[in-house]
């Protein structure tokens, strides 16, 4: 059981959305980086094409792009029908496109939620459900194909920030991988959650450039999160060292969690 046949995930096919920006691009990276070959989909295709020519010049795996709008139910199948086309299966999916609304509570609008909740749960599992065969064609009884849903730490606690959408979407989505989990687990697939705490990006830029000493502040650890810690849990999820990790809920947030306070 060496490390290195441990965390392999070289030649899997690895699906990451919203792969080209923030956390996305430090999943895919960290998959190319190890040898795996990584589809990024988003609706901006141009930063999708920088991120895959930028990808592909680290070497070890390669990058393509799928550029679909994932608020839009006819992208689910294209996404699927291209990944079937180029590779046939489906090793990896990483839900990780995500969308977030600030507004205080008097004016909080009902098109924040439509918007929220269409990106964060109902695009993952339409996602997932379109994508299923192809995970099921990528599984053996030891090697389970795997989905890696990306959630957030405001899902399982209150957040300060008036974000009533985005946190009862993360709720959900935690919840939504344990149903998947249960589903298709009979399936050769499992279903995880990495609820994330603060990493750069550009949903949290704005946050992070007023507020960064105070979050730091506020974590065990003492800083935010890196591309490391996000890529490696995911590596590991994706490996044959988290073969039997299935319905589970990771909070990679430094602490944050179980910080106590005064």
């Amino acid at each position: 059981m060496e490390n290195s046949a441990l965390f392999d995930v070289k030649g899997k096919v690895v699906l990451v959305t919203g792969g080209a920006k923030g956390i996305g691009r430090m999943i895919s990276e960290g998959f190319v980086q190890n040898g795996a070959t990584v589809y990024v989909s988003s609706r901006d295709a141009k930063a999708c094409e920088q991120a895959c020519k930028e990808l592909n010049a680290l070497g070890k795996g390669k990058a393509d792009f799928i550029a679909a709008d994932l608020y839009k139910e006819e992208s689910y199948k294209k996404v699927a029908e291209e990944i079937k086309k180029r590779e046939g299966k489906l090793h990896v999916l990483v839900n990780n496109s995500g969308s977030n609304w600030g507004e205080s509570y008097d004016t909080y609008p009902g098109t924040a939620w439509d918007r929220v909740i269409t990106l964060n749960l109902k695009s993952v599992f339409q996602l997932t459900q379109a994508v299923t065969p192809l995970l099921e064609a990528a599984s053996t009884k030891d090697e389970p194909a795997r989905v890696i849903n990306i959630g957030s730490v405001d899902g399982l606690r209150v957040p300060e920030l008036e974000t009533f959408a985005y946190s009862a979407s993360k709720a959900g989505l935690h919840h939504l991988s344990r149903v998947l989990a249960s589903h298709l687990g009979k399936r050769g697939i499992t279903s995880n959650t990495v609820a994330c705490g603060p990493f750069q990006s550009k949903m949290m830029k704005a946050t992070l450039e007023q507020f960064k000493d105070v979050i730091e502040a506020n974590v065990p650890m003492g800083r935010i999160g890196s591309p490391e810690d996000v890529a490696g849990t995911c590596i590991f999820l994706s490996s044959r060292a988290g073969a039997w990790v299935n319905g589970a809920t990771i909070a990679l947030d430094g602490g944050t969690l179980i910080s106590g306070k005064l």
